[in-house]
């Protein structure tokens, strides 16, 4: 069975939280509550949750600084809400370690099949496998992405990735030594093709190198970079 997914509602605006409450339990979801950023940070480190739909701009701790701190520690997938349309809050919110970005005001439907689309690509919410079948695996000297479980290991020990980093991971190793530029990964990836937003790539790339290091320099250095082009993953597999 699928393990219920439990979500937490950050805005400040007790009108959004019910609303958005709402659909989700529709949906079967257990939904918590938070209706600023300290009580969110605090209520993100202690539990763990499936998945956070998180408010841009409150009052005190706004949602980037609570992504910046939870990312300090947990991969837990966020979904930024806010009313900032611009090109460089999309960025910022990427930059902090967001997952997706909805832009108020929103459809319920709309957000509810986001989260749907984002709980799918997270490690957190997929099925229990009891039955041995054919890995979908991709095996490298240093490091093994379980694409089925949405699992990587480095030297045999499991890192903490989001599910964008992950993402980003497995498209690389999927082509090893393909060059690809910042626009199509920020196209193939993130899903946007907007100008401007290169930098979000380079963030991720070196949140990723940052955790491979910890663990496997030569991991680590299995994503290079292609001055004036983008990057590339190197590795042979096994």
């Amino acid at each position: 069975m699928e393990k219920e997914a439990r979500i937490l509602v950050v805005d400040d605006e007790d009108r959004i939280r019910r609303l958005l409450k709402m659909n989700l339990e529709r949906e079967n979801y257990l939904v918590e509550e938070a209706e600023n950023g300290e009580v969110a940070l605090k209520k993100a480190l202690d539990q763990d949750y499936d998945l956070i739909l998180l408010d841009l701009m409150m009052p005190g701790m706004d949602g980037l600084e609570v992504c910046l701190e939870l990312r300090k520690t947990k991969a837990t997938p966020v979904m930024m809400l806010t009313a900032k349309g611009e090109e460089a809050n999309r960025v910022q919110g990427f930059e902090a370690g967001t997952d997706d970005y909805i832009v108020k005001p929103f459809s319920p439907r709309e957000v509810v099949l986001r989260v749907k689309a984002l709980l799918r690509r997270s490690s957190t919410t997929k099925f229990l496998q009891t039955e041995t079948q054919a890995k979908d695996m991709l095996v490298f000297q240093n490091l093994v992405i379980d694409n089925d479980a949405h699992r990587v290991t480095v030297s045999g020990q499991e890192i903490n990735l989001t599910p964008k980093e992950y993402e980003l991971l497995h498209y690389l190793a999927q082509a090893p030594d393909k060059v690809f530029s910042r626009e199509q990964l920020l196209k193939d990836v993130w899903n946007y093709d907007f100008f401007g937003d290169l930098r979000t790539v380079d963030t991720h790339i070196k949140r990723l190198r940052e955790k491979l290091n910890r663990i496997s320099q030569e991991a680590a250095a299995m994503i290079s970079t292609v001055w004036g082009v983008g990057y590339k993953f190197e590795g042979q597999k096994e």
